[in-house]
């Protein structure tokens, strides 16, 4: 499926097949990390503790067809209303898009390679950790500031 950038960045989300669907997400995987969200400014904050499903080193899911039986909690991002895709990183796609806000020019639908997002710098790849290696109670002592998060 080739489509140019005007139609990744003006088609509504709702007007996407399954299969452009699935193309819009750039891989980046920080929809796999535990976030945190302060009770009265209702701020989300990132952690760099990562669902163990995440390759930590890759940055995709491990399972991804069965991610949802294996985790219950696997945010379904097809399922969520726009209010609460603010879950979701300022970078992500799905975000953008529900926001009626362009790609940015690293994303591969846009650039045309799949590396661009292995080369971002704000990427996540080597720099977190999987959830089956620390305390979840001590989540707090994760937190970190993303450049885009």
């Amino acid at each position: 499926m080739s489509q140019d950038a005007n139609y990744w960045n003006k088609t509504p989300l709702s007007e996407l097949s399954q299969q452009e669907w699935e193309m819009l997400c750039d891989g980046c995987g920080k929809c796999c990390l535990h976030k945190l969200q302060d009770e009265d400014t209702e701020e989300v904050f990132y952690t760099r503790v990562a669902c163990h499903l995440l390759d930590v080193k890759s940055g995709r899911c491990g399972d991804y067809r069965e991610r949802f039986n294996r985790v219950p909690d696997c945010m379904d991002v097809g399922k969520m209303t726009p209010d609460q895709m603010k879950w979701l990183p300022a970078s992500c796609a799905y975000r953008l898009r529900s926001e009626n806000k362009e790609l940015p020019l690293w994303h591969p639908l846009i650039s045309g390679h799949v590396s661009s997002v292995r080369k971002d710098p704000r990427g996540i790849r080597g720099k977190v950790v999987s959830e089956s290696e620390v305390d979840l109670d001590a989540l707090e002592d994760y937190i970190v500031r993303w450049i885009d998060a």
